[in-house]
């Protein structure tokens, strides 16, 4: 893992040359191993290397090509880089480095980008520039694992690893509405939008390609067709596994110790299972919460005991309280998920032991684990029945029925089965809180929100888990799950890598249908089945649990004095978005008997953390 940043097209070359040192010191812990800076007339690639392939000097980035032309930062990991450099040194390319990074180069010289994407197998955020064609090229990989955000400003174009670090190019960036209603609604901020206006994230399976001032996008990568495999659900368990397999072995290669996170739950399990089928000397790392229901220490032991593979239990007291100024530290904009407070944590101690960790991420959102899945296929199913007019009878008289208890799961099942993803969209209770106790202004609530402006469709709820797991990859995978563990583990100078995000056994998942991924109504049957198999019908029947940073009830406690000293000192309000003595009000109103507070005021908290770490509002 690294950081990467550049600048092209900026008519001075030395304030290029500064902006972009700015840029890389700000991406120090993504890489404290080393740093680099090169410039030609029309750009400035910077680096912070974090020494996965290749330790030595020789893995020096930026990377340049012999005539010094095309230069390349990188961050990631390429899997396939030793077959590749074969096929380079068969036609005549010769290599100073062990690293994947010199396949990269060499690739692009021989291949073109488009050809050198195509045959890439890995995680990567990359930065080319090609100083005959005066041409820059960003590339993201195909499920978006690594980040990458850029900025245009006029003929002038800067990137980075993260919007913070982007910020650093010295752009005059002002707060995006839209975002910050995206961070209100979701706890986070997809990959559409950020959380300054102006700056874009590169989409998953993207290419964008600057040429003196233009600008372009274009896709390189689509998931396959769902349906499109026609195996056996004994067959897919068999296929499955054997690229699972393929997929741990490709993420145990490193020239540094690599380590892995092992839970209670399924997917870590089967991830320690494959390292230890390959007959691989790793350690799994263990978070305990002694005297917590939620603790799988014991769980996790009694796995690593059965594979015969070492183990280490990291303890946290029962007294554990994180500081919740982490999330603004780690992450480069507002991000209120809490369970990160516990990845920071966990990567913390687990980095003086290992610098790659592998990790189960992954497994339930392509083999379908989470409950909404089951849910939204039988609303699915059962669309299918029901009459083209469905939609607007149900509309007259679901009000009608009570919103509580048993008759609300009524509802929404049968709102999801008429009304589809526009349903679903408008089921969370996000926004509208906020609206309903007038925490913010009319500056936000003025605007209109694209995610609740998705019309209720029959046509949708037909298909309504097909439209679902694509908006929830561009959505909660790609701005929630996956920057959650990177933003964490890169914060402690760790890379992790999740089997689960190989992209063979992705695509292999995702084209299988759904009778097989959820058969006989149980989420996550396929893995399910391998975990009975190889590791016991014990393991196999675990509940997805995961561990709980409980912060809507600190927040409610131990965090209530913080809270309210930031709303009276409120950022947020200095720049007329929230209304703060209301928001005191509420708050004080639900907080009174010590439970848990309703996720809003979590948010509007970390978002004044984040505030306050950038210095804005004041």
């Amino acid at each position: 893992m690294c950081g990467i940043a550049g600048i092209a097209g900026f008519p001075d070359q030395s304030q290029s040359f500064e902006r972009v040192e700015r840029m890389v010191v700000q991406l120090e812990r993504r890489g404290p191993d080393d740093s680099g800076i090169e410039s030609w007339h029309e750009a400035v690639l910077g680096h912070r290397r974090l020494s996965i392939f290749d330790l030595s000097s020789a893995g020096h980035q930026p990377m340049l090509t012999p005539d010094g032309e095309v230069g390349i930062v990188f961050n990631g990991a390429i899997y396939n880089f030793r077959s590749l450099r074969s096929e380079l040194e068969d036609v005549g390319y010769n290599f100073v480095s062990l690293t994947d990074t010199e396949v990269l180069i060499h690739g692009y010289k021989e291949w073109g980008i488009d050809k050198l994407v195509s045959k890439i197998d890995g995680m990567f955020a990359f930065a080319i520039w090609d100083n005959d064609l005066s041409r820059l090229f960003l590339v993201r990989d195909r499920l978006g694992v690594k980040p990458l955000a850029f900025y245009q400003n006029g003929e002038e174009f800067a990137f980075a690893s993260t919007v913070r670090a982007l910020k650093q190019a010295c752009y005059p960036l002002e707060l995006d509405k839209e975002g910050l209603l995206e961070y209100l609604e979701f706890g986070f901020i997809t990959d559409q939008r950020s959380i300054y206006k102006g700056i874009r994230k590169v989409a998953a399976g993207s290419i964008v390609e600057w040429h003196k001032g233009s600008c372009s996008e274009r896709i390189y990568w689509t998931p396959p067709q769902i349906g499109s495999q026609t195996a056996s659900f004994e067959e897919a368990i068999e296929q499955t596994e054997e690229l699972f397999l393929t997929a741990v072995r490709k993420r145990l290669v490193a020239d540094v110790p690599v380590g892995a996170l092992l839970s209670g739950g399924i997917d870590s399990s089967l991830v320690c299972w494959a390292i230890s089928e390959l007959g691989n000397n790793v350690t799994a790392f263990t978070i305990g919460t002694p005297d917590e229901s939620f603790d799988e220490s014991g769980v996790a032991r009694h796995t690593a005991k059965h594979l015969g593979i070492d183990h280490e239990i990291l303890s946290l007291s029962s007294s554990f309280l994180p500081d919740p100024t982490m999330l603004a530290k780690a992450y480069s904009e507002p991000f209120a998920c809490s369970s990160a407070l516990g990845m920071l944590a966990i990567s913390e101690r687990i980095s003086d032991s290992a610098t790659v960790l592998l990790t189960g991420d992954g497994g339930d959102d392509v083999f379908l684990g989470y409950p909404e899945h089951k849910h939204f296929y039988m609303s699915q199913n059962t669309a299918r029945y029901l009459p083209e007019q469905s939609a607007s009878i149900w509309k007259g008289v679901r009000n009608v029925l009570p919103n509580s208890g048993t008759m609300k799961r009524f509802r929404s099942f049968v709102d999801f089965s008429t009304g589809g993803l526009g349903a679903v969209s408008q089921a969370r209770d996000g926004l509208p809180f906020y609206i309903h106790n007038e925490l913010l202004t009319p500056l936000l609530t003025s605007i209109k929100f694209e995610h609740r402006e998705i019309d209720w469709s029959k046509s949708s709820a037909n298909n309504l888990l097909d439209e679902f797991l694509v908006y929830d990859r561009r959505t909660r995978f790609v701005g929630e799950y996956l920057p959650k563990v990177d933003g964490a583990t890169m914060y402690h100078a760790l890379e992790s890598r999740s089997p689960f995000l190989d992209i063979d056994l992705w695509g292999y998942a995702a084209s299988l249908p759904y009778s097989i991924r959820l058969k006989s109504g149980q989420q996550k049957a396929v893995l399910r089945r391998i975990a009975e198999k190889r590791l016991g019908k014990s393991l196999a029947g675990q509940k997805k649990q995961g561990f709980l940073v409980p912060a809507q009830k600190w927040l409610a406690n131990e965090w209530k004095n913080d809270f309210l000293e930031c709303i009276l000192n409120s950022r947020l309000a200095n720049l007329g978005l929230l209304n703060a003595e209301q928001t005191i009000e509420s708050f004080l109103k639900a907080s009174e008997n010590g439970r848990p507070v309703p996720r809003q005021y979590w948010f509007i908290y970390v978002l004044e953390l984040w505030l306050r770490e950038e210095k804005l509002g004041e």
